[in-house]
């Protein structure tokens, strides 16, 4: 693994030049070969960097203990960090997906959290590394090696290029009035008028690799369901279906983990509308992990995100929370074939992604 590489992608990511305070949090251990390699490049152009360990195994001790109005508030340190930083880097290992405690306090942590992410979002040029742990592939029931290795190729990109495609895509629907996902479970609309779309291409999370917008916050209705296990929180949940009703959720249900999504859905007046649609383009990666930073990336997949808006986007909605939720269109795992179309144009149609969005793609092809 060439770290010095990833951690020069993820400096021009966010622009980091001399000059610039820079603040890097840790989740784990297992990545501090990353971190390492980009807190160099930081001081190597001149920038300050410091870095704080939010290790997500003190989670658990916090979970035990702490009162849940401190659960819910945002950490000292953290929010410090955020009004200090020009930029912001966050390198998250993909740990243990499930948390034992309440899920009501679990709940209460990821709105304290969102406090915080909301200032990244406001205050920094900020970028999000996942990290593949062999942990996480245990528990996934996936293998190891394969994971990493599409990781890694995901990186391996002309994202200049990839950058100029995605924005063309962006552009082709900048009039757009509506994006439909549909399968033989149901269907959702989505009201897109005054939206625009933003590439992300190699500029905030690692990996990268999609276009999203926010949709009309009153003009979502319809039936999604979300076949298989995702963990969000370290709670996993399986089975996902939500109905909406005029840009509100109105109805969830899980076979797996539903009390938890009530409790986050149930976090502020924003959190049961949707803040994003986003579109994953890399082709690098193809498995299903369950961690929604990296399968919200994967070609033949969409996911919307209930909560907070992204502002460039035209959105609106405001919420500590914002919640990925990532349907995959392939059919993969014996899951229902989907299809998804913005107007009259398909981008994926029963599980194949059409040429319009394959042109958009990249790492086109996965290292032998």
């Amino acid at each position: 693994m060439d770290w010095s590489k990833i951690g020069r992608l993820v400096a021009d990511g966010v622009s980091l030049s001399s000059g610039d305070r820079v603040s890097v949090f840790v989740t784990g251990s297992s990545v501090m070969d990353a971190v390492a390699a980009f807190v160099d490049e930081g001081w190597h152009r001149g920038a300050v960097v410091q870095v704080l360990a939010p290790d997500e195994r003190f989670d658990a001790s916090a979970l035990r203990w702490a009162d849940v109005a401190v659960l819910q508030s945002p950490m000292p340190l953290e929010s410090a960090a955020m009004e200090w930083s020009d930029v912001h880097v966050s390198f998250r290992a993909m740990s243990q997906p499930v948390v034992d405690a309440d899920p009501g306090r679990i709940a209460a942590l990821r709105r304290g959290r969102g406090v915080v992410s909301t200032m990244r979002w406001q205050n920094t040029r900020w970028a999000l590394v996942r990290v593949p742990t062999a942990e996480w592939a245990d528990a996934m029931g996936l293998d190891a090696s394969a994971m990493l290795h599409e990781w890694a190729a995901s990186f391996d990109a002309d994202w200049a290029d990839a950058g100029r495609r995605m924005q063309a895509l962006c552009d082709r629907f900048a009039g757009a009035r509506m994006a439909v996902i549909e399968d033989e479970w149901g269907m959702l609309e989505l009201g897109l008028e005054g939206r625009t779309w933003v590439p992300f291409a190699g500029n905030a999370n690692w990996p990268d690799g999609e276009i999203a917008t926010a949709p009309v916050e009153t003009a979502v209705n319809g039936r999604i369901r979300f076949d298989g296990t995702l963990s969000f929180g370290g709670v996993l949940i399986r089975d996902l279906e939500l109905d909406f009703e005029d840009g509100r959720i109105v109805s969830e249900r899980a076979a797996v983990g539903v009390d938890f999504v009530r409790e986050l859905l149930d976090a502020d007046d924003g959190a049961r509308r949707l803040g994003e649609l986003g579109i994953g383009t890399n082709a690098a990666l193809t498995l299903m992990t369950g961690d929604l930073l990296i399968d919200e990336k994967i070609l033949g997949t969409v996911h919307i995100a209930p909560g907070r808006a992204y502002p460039e986007c035209g959105g609106v909605n405001s919420s500590s929370l914002h919640w990925d939720i990532v349907k995959d269109l392939r059919g993969s795992d014996g899951g229902c074939r989907g299809s998804l179309r913005i107007d009259d144009e398909w981008l994926i149609r029963d599980g194949v992604v059409q040429p319009v969005l394959q042109a958009a793609t990249v790492a086109a092809e996965p290292k032998a």
